[in-house]
């Protein structure tokens, strides 16, 4: 079986290969994307507005389990924040389920967690929107709480979250962002290059989450040629930016453990 090469940030990624050996994978963390709070004042000005007014949204949208950590460690203590939680019907609605349970372990309880079918086809905003349209009433606040990439909100017209904002915003609602974390391309050492050269061309298995994570490997290796590599996408959007990056083999699957894990046996 190929070795799989997990690029994930550093803390998803460190968990996703303990997964994968426990399945008998051979797979290496070589995280393209690097996670730190957020530093823009204004950004942590309205964090901490909205913390104080939770009571006025109908729900908080997390994009990922970063999302959900960095919002509950920045600015209010956390006490003060699980008593308005508790005191109100806030909803919380969670992309997939690594931001789930990111959420319960945050204290929100489990009734008040939405998120995607278990069986459907992605983990995703569009099958978020499925179960959570019903939701929405005109004049409703819905709080998306995401990352800022290169010192500027991911505002990209066509991500997910915006979709979801224009899905809201047609059924009457009210869409708010806030920035809670910062995503950059963390510089590789020595072993990270040499490792990342040879797996474009050992037949590794390149398993992708993130669009932004296959832009930083590209930066990182301006030499490397692609033509050999072998990617696993978890979603359609990342499997078209790798073969934009010129990757020989791309696949997609969705982002459960079982799917991966299946598509790495099949020979992806």
């Amino acid at each position: 079986m190929h070795r799989v090469i997990v690029t994930r940030p550093a803390r998803e990624a460190a968990h996703w290969v303990v997964q994968l050996q426990a399945q008998g994978v051979d797979a290496a963390a070589l995280p393209l994307i690097a996670i730190g709070p957020c530093t823009d004042p204004a950004a942590q000005q309205t964090l901490a507005l909205v913390q104080q007014q939770l009571d006025q949204y109908r729900a908080l949208m997390f994009v990922s389990g970063n999302a959900v950590v960095h919002f509950f460690e920045q600015n209010q203590p956390l006490a003060l924040i699980h008593k308005a939680l508790a005191a109100i019907k806030i909803r919380a609605w969670a992309p997939g389920p690594g931001t789930a349970r990111a959420l319960a372990a945050a204290g929100f309880a489990p009734e008040r967690i939405d998120g995607p079918a278990p069986d459907a086809p992605q983990f995703d905003s569009e099958s978020l929107w499925q179960q959570v349209a019903p939701q929405i009433q005109p004049g409703d606040r819905v709080l998306i709480v995401r990352g800022r990439s290169g010192g500027v909100h991911d505002n990209a017209i066509g991500t997910g979250r915006e979709w979801l904002a224009r899905q809201i915003a047609a059924a009457g609602g009210q869409v708010e962002f806030v920035a809670v974390y910062e995503r950059c391309a963390p510089p590789l050492n020595a072993a990270e290059v040499a490792l990342a050269q040879q797996a474009t061309q050992d037949g590794s298995i390149w398993l992708l989450s993130s669009s932004e994570a296959v832009a930083n490997l590209v930066q990182a290796l301006p030499m490397a040629q692609w033509g050999a590599a072998r990617a696993l996408a978890t979603h359609p959007r990342i499997a078209q930016a790798a073969r934009e990056a010129g990757f020989g083999i791309v696949r997609e699957c969705r982002p459960a453990l079982e799917d991966v894990v299946a598509s790495i046996e099949s020979g992806a």
